[in-house]
Parts: C-alpha cells; structure tokens; sequence
C-alpha cells in the first residue's frame, strides 16, 4: 500500500465516519458499504493489505485504549465468564466451523477448515459495547463483554499460528499445541505486565505530560512487538500493560489523564474507520478471485453464508450450555469442598466468592454481541498462499470469502439489531445510579472528614514555614472552600437520590435547567474568546498573554464538559 493510498483510505474512512456519528448511523457498516462502492469506481487500485500493518500498528493501540477503560478489579470479579467466552468460545467455534467447512469444501483438508475457524472465531466488542453504554447494559454484562474481547484476540491469534503450522505440514502433539498456548499466555502476560510497571514508574517519577503520553503511546507496540519475538502472546502482553496502567492510571498526575483520554479516543476512531474501509475496499477482490476459481462463486457464497449461520447459531448455545454447567459442577464440587475444609477449626471462616450471576435475559444478550471485526480481517489476512515449508493453503480464496461475509454478516445482522433486542428484553439497570450516587455520597463524606483531618495535622509545620497569620488565613479559606463544595455536591446527590423515578415531564424540566445554565456560559465563554482573538489582532495583546488567557478558558470549558459527562453516565 503506497502513502498516498494510505492517507486517502484514512481521510475518506474519517469523514465517512463523522457523518455517522453526526446523523447517528452505525459507522462501521457504513463505511464498509461506502468503501465497496468506491471499489467499483473505476480507475480505482486494488488495495493489498499488509497483514504487518493491522497486527504491529492498528490493533495494539485498539487493544490498548480498551484495556484502558476496563475495570480491573470488576475484570477479576468476572474472570471465570470472560476466561470461558474468550477461551472457550473461541476453541469451539473454531473446530464446529472448521467441521462444517470441512464437510461443504472439498478441496479443504481439516487443518485448513479449522484455521478459518479460528479466523471468524473472535467476536470483537467495539460495536457491541458501544450501543451497551448508550442503552444503559448492567455494569456487569459490559464487564464481560469487554474482557472476553480483550483475551479471545489472542486465543484466535495462537490458533491461527497453531493450524498455520499443520497446514504446512508440521506434525504437532496435543501437548504441544497445549504447550504453544501455555507458552504463549505466560510470555504475553509477563512481557506486559513488566513493561506495564516500569511505563507506569516512569510516569509517576517525572513530571512532564507530554513525555508521559508518549511513554504511554509506544508501550502497546513495544509490548506487542517484545512478546512476540519471545513466542508469546503479543494481544495478551498489550492486554496485560494497558490494565495495570489504566488500574494506576489515578497516580499519575492529572495533565497526562486529560490528555490520554482524548488521544486514544481519537486513535480509536481513525483506526477502526481504517480497518472497515480496507474490508469494503477488499471485498470486491475477493469476490472476484472466488469467482475464477474452481469452486465457483456461488457455491463458494452459499458455502460463507452456511458459515455465517452456524457462527451466530453456536454462540448462543455455547453461553447458555456453559454457563449453566459451570453453576451445577461449582455448586456441587465447591459446596462438598468447603464443607469439608470447614471441619478443620482454622479454616471454618473460609468463604467463596461467586462470580456475578447472570439471568436469562443478560445471557440472551451477550448470544447476540458476536459482531466479527479487526481480529477478523487481521488473521485472515495474514494466511499466506504458500506456506514457510513450500505447502499451498487449501481454498485460500474461500477463506477470504468466508472470513469477509462472516464480518459484514454479523455487523448487518446482530449490529443493527441489538438495540431491539436490548430494548425488548428490558435488560437495563434502573438502580445503578442509584447505587453510584450512595457510593458517590460515601465516598464524599470520607474524602472531607479525612482532609480536615490532614488540614488541622499539618498545621503546626505550615505554622512554622509560613507563619501563624498566614496559615490561619490559608487553612481558614481552605476549610470554608472544602466545606462549601461539600455540602453543594451533598445535596445535589441527594436530591437526586429523593426522586427515583420522576415523571417524563418532570425529567425533562429538569435536564432542561442545566442545559440551559450550560448554554449560556459556552455564549459567554464565546464572547470572552472573541474579546481575547479582537484585542491580539488588534494588536494590543501578546501572544503569550493570550494564550494563558485562553488556557483558563479552556480549563472552565473542559470543567463544565466533564461535570456533565459524569452526571450522564450510568
């Protein structure tokens, strides 16, 4: 792919993309469509895709700014249902789809159809979370949607590289497929997580923003590129870093969080745009190379769409089968366990923590979050013609076909009706802010008793740096300050709190206050802004005076800005 290319593909796919943000589409289907449109025009090149370039450049920081924002200790809390999604899933789609492809390919050998198993194996949650956040999922749900994405990259990864393998004709044992898996999870997650504590060391000793960022900018692709030269994971070392990170993220200072967020935010955007404009730019070809093969292009379609089928079929019996077997094998080997384990004396205050339960609607939903993505296109494209020993890949075109219509097919599928099926099924929590405002409240009330208990022991020492005078005045001010805060944001929780379920009309009165209140200082904000831009033109303001001026501004904007985020989100 030359540059050029380059830079049309992400511009294109970025103002595809802001038009459905703007008029609230789903932003991946259309780009891909607009992108296969585009490949008809003529004149237009067939694109090549570098597999390099989606593994080593694009899904690292993907990964990462996922890792990010996943709660580590809701991610611990929930491990066995993320372990079993992200593993377990993974496995048995890759070996019923390889079957089935197995049985309608003629031409394919086992090894070849259970690597494009493992091709369309890995759900990727981006689609899913997003619609999850904006239609209220319980926390717990998002929790293990987001994990599962976070570990199936890298179970979907080590089976393509196993089945790569065999295809070429190496003669691998269970225990030593086993063994590259272990391999490959003990490496990953210790290459991450050493690179995530000397990243977040680093970030805490200096102080300068702009070098945290970029500390935090190169440790996905550090991470991913170190455990992959040492045989490991690569997804699960990027995986590892980016939770140890975002866990102590709150330690580094306050500048690198209001700048990280954004970046990666932004990042995310363009390279999910990309990834979706080069399946629309691709698909086209693919068609094309099936349709001059042997197999024939219907045959070939008919073939992607049983694969389709049976994808978004074994997901749902997967979740429900598992999740209900794993609660009878805990139930009974676990209670017979710790019943027995409690006769001993020093053991009988030992207690298990179960994992978060799910209902029937909740695992309704998660069957139908299995949209194919980055990972997809990723490890398809990474399939040689030729294997390294000399061996052709079986109906390499097919896969191609199958792993492309599996992609679109479920973003058309089960992206566009996920919110019906959320919103029919009522799978909201209505009492999570309830719940976030009493921690918030909590956690209010223990944050100010502990600081004027800091305030009045640190007083004699600022006693004898300042002087009495001067720190009476300072803590005096200080007090008063805390206090007030305190008692605003008291009462705006409880307020809330009182009224848990006001009426439409009584809602939109009250949104509508804040909203208003908000409006009018952005006017003024704008008018102050303008004041400043008239004066420097005018030539009776340095540059430098305006923009500390503007950086005040700017600083009052972003308050407002996060203020309203927080009180918004679930």
């Amino acid at each position: 792919m030359e540059l050029a290319e380059l830079l049309i593909i992400l511009s294109g796919s970025l103002l595809v993309t802001a038009f459905a943000r703007w008029r609230g589409l789903p932003a991946p289907l259309l780009t891909v469509g607009v992108a296969l449109l585009v490949s008809f025009v003529p004149g237009v090149p067939d694109i090549e895709i570098d597999s390099e370039v989606i593994l080593t450049v694009v899904l690292p920081p993907l990964l990462y700014s996922a890792s990010l924002d996943v709660s580590l200790l809701n991610f611990r809390e929930s491990r066995v249902q993320i372990q079993r999604l992200g593993i377990g899933a993974v496995v048995v789609t890759a070996f019923v789809v390889g079957g089935v492809a197995y049985l309608l390919i003629p031409d394919m050998t086992l090894p070849a159809a259970i690597l494009v198993g493992a091709v369309v194996a890995p759900p990727d949650a981006v689609s899913a979370a997003a619609i999850g956040r904006k239609l209220g999922l319980p926390r717990k749900v998002m929790t293990v949607l987001s994990g599962e994405s976070l570990i199936n990259d890298a179970a979907s990864l080590t089976l393509v590289k196993v089945f790569l393998a065999i295809v070429g004709g190496a003669s691998l044992t269970l225990w030593q497929d086993l063994g590259i898996f272990g391999l490959a999870i003990g490496v990953g997650v210790a290459v991450g997580l050493v690179l995530g504590v000397v990243a977040h060391r680093v970030r805490v000793r200096i102080d300068d923003p702009v070098i945290e960022n970029v500390i935090g900018l190169l440790l996905p692709f550090v991470a991913y590129i170190l455990a992959e030269e040492l045989s490991g994971s690569g997804v699960l070392a990027v995986v590892a870093a980016g939770l140890y990170v975002g866990f102590n993220s709150p330690r580094t200072g306050y500048a690198t969080r209001l700048q990280e967020r954004p970046f990666w935010a932004a990042a995310d955007v363009l390279l999910e745009g990309f990834v979706f404009a080069l399946i629309g730019l691709q698909l086209k070809t693919v068609v094309l190379d099936v349709a001059e093969s042997d197999r024939g292009l219907a045959q070939s379609v008919g073939v992607a769409f049983v694969v389709l089928a049976v994808v978004v079929l074994v997901r749902p019996a997967f979740v429900f089968a598992t999740y209900y077997a794993a609660r009878v094998l805990r139930y009974l080997l676990l209670g017979r366990l710790l019943r027995g384990l409690r006769r001993v004396p020093a053991l009988r205050r030992l207690r298990y923590r179960p994992q978060p339960r799910l209902d029937r609607r909740q695992l309704t939903v998660i069957s139908w979050t299995g949209m194919r993505g980055v990972v997809t296109l990723a490890a398809v494209v990474s399939i040689p013609a030729v294997t390294d020993s000399g061996v052709p890949v079986p109906a390499r075109d097919t896969m191609f076909l199958i792993a492309f219509v599996v992609t679109v097919g479920t973003l058309l599928l089960q992206g566009l009706t996920l919110p019906a099926v959320i919103r029919w099924l009522g799978v909201q929590d209505t009492t999570q802010r309830d719940r976030d405002l009493a921690a918030q409240l909590a956690l209010l009330t223990t944050s100010t008793d502990e600081t004027l208990a800091y305030v009045q022991s640190r007083r004699p020492a600022w006693e004898e740096l300042y002087g009495p005078e001067l720190t009476e005045r300072a803590v005096q001010a200080t007090t008063v300050r805390l206090v007030r805060q305190s008692e605003a944001l008291r009462r705006g929780a409880l307020e809330d709190a009182e009224d848990r379920e006001p009426s439409s009309a009584e809602r939109d009165r009250r949104r509508a206050v804040p909203r208003a209140i908000g409006q009018i200082r952005r006017e003024l904000l704008a008018k102050r802004r303008e004041v400043v831009l008239r004066e420097r033109d005018a030539g009776k303001l340095d540059e430098e005076v305006m923009r500390q001026v503007l950086l005040g501004l700017d600083a009052e904007e972003l308050a407002m800005d996060t203020n309203a985020v927080s009180s918004t989100r679930s």
